[in-house]
């Protein structure tokens, strides 16, 4: 499964000509619209906000932003037609994909699909408390590593960190907290020594003010041994050099690893029109936004992941093609990715009928969906 935070050459070429295509389609959106996101003061929610004043004064319409303080809980309004959109993260694969929280008989393998992302020049990096004198990864031995119960992307993102330095969780103390907002004020109260967040994330600024203070091991891509753990545990992480986050600049950058983020997806059956208005009005007001927040230049067209883990929707696809930010390429990688998505439904078909419960169903579901994934000659990632 290629991964690519960047646009390729042809992509790039083709976004010269983007001022001389005539866009078939006006923006036609609701008086209201709802996207959810992480909670309130993150950089998923202030950005989500930030948008939403554009597409105000724009349009009229008031975007609500709905906090969440995991992805369950962040897309469960999106299954149950509360919003329209998720402003989310590393659980856009997860929730696909059907593993961890989703492994369980009211969620399965969800058909969500991306209208665009943003990847700025932020990391999504587990951060370190200064006062505990870590340097690199493996000095977290034995120190206390935040999680938030709900949210296997934060769970992952630190598993992944930890095992660049050849750790698990066994080599650290876990404490589980029920928020990211908590784990964070956890960090900042003593409470645990490292926590997982964007290194433009609200909270990890409190850190920094507080007497711990706060630093971020870095993860060197020149380390290849240390990568291919990562991707083991995270395939969708790849390494990025930040510049941007609580005190990191350009001239003191980390090495580190990022995916997308925000993510903004929705359902596959989702009002085409909808979906087509909206990536329109947030990719054509960008310069009404950019300078909104640090991070906003994510959102802009060369910073766009066409080739991810999980697929665009078919009505996004048909606006990235009209704006000439669309390729072949990208089109062989989604329809890829949109036939996984067909394999692991198929599969999921088949769980109601074993009539399982708990660990059991879990455990069966794994196999039934690696199986599945394997006899299409996909790579199931988890067994």
């Amino acid at each position: 499964m290629g991964i690519s935070l960047r646009l390729g050459s042809a992509a790039a070429a083709a976004l010269l000509a983007l001022t001389s295509i005539a866009i078939a389609e006006e923006v036609k959106l609701p008086s209201t619209v709802a996207w959810s996101a992480y909670n309130t003061g993150t950089t998923g929610y202030n950005q989500s906000v930030a948008i939403g004043k554009t597409l105000k004064d724009k349009y009229g319409v008031s975007l609500r932003v709905v906090p969440g303080k995991n992805d369950i809980s962040r897309m469960g309004p999106l299954r149950n037609d509360k919003v329209q959109f998720v402003a989310n993260g590393g659980g856009t694969f997860f929730g696909s994909e059907g593993v961890f929280n989703f492994a369980a008989p009211d969620w399965g393998p969800q058909r969500i699909q991306l209208i665009m992302s943003a990847t700025s020049d932020a990391n999504i990096s587990l951060a370190v408390a200064a006062d505990v004198g870590v340097k690199t990864l493996a000095d977290l031995k034995g120190k206390r590593v935040g999680i938030v119960r709900g949210s296997p992307a934060l769970t992952i993102g630190a598993q992944a960190h930890l095992a660049f330095a050849d750790l698990t969780f066994d080599d650290v103390e876990v404490v589980e907290f029920g928020g990211y907002g908590a784990m964070w004020k956890g960090m900042v109260a003593g409470q645990v020594d490292a926590a997982i967040a964007s290194t433009v994330s609200g909270p990890t600024k409190k850190l920094e003010a507080s007497p711990r203070g706060i630093y971020w091991p870095p993860m060197p891509a020149s380390d290849t041994e240390g990568w291919a753990r990562v991707k083991a545990v995270a395939p969708y992480f790849v390494p990025h050099v930040a510049t941007l986050g609580t005190g990191i600049s350009k001239d003191n950058p980390v090495e580190g690893g990022a995916y997308p983020y925000p993510i903004l997806i929705t359902r596959a059956d989702q009002n085409p029109e909808l979906v087509y208005s909206m990536v329109k009005a947030v990719h054509t007001e960008y310069d009404n936004y950019k300078d909104a927040l640090p991070a906003m230049p994510g959102w802009a067209t060369e910073r766009q992941t066409f080739m991810w883990a999980v697929p665009y929707h078919p009505a996004a696809v048909k606006y990235w093609k009209e704006a000439g930010a669309w390729t072949d390429q990208m089109s062989e990688h989604n329809d890829a990715l949109l036939k996984r998505q067909d394999v692991l439904a198929a599969a999921w078909a088949t769980m109601a009928a074993k009539n399982l419960e708990g660990d059991a169903f879990k455990d069966e579901w794994m196999k039934v969906r690696a199986a599945a994934l394997q006899a299409e000659g996909m790579n199931p990632i988890w067994n």
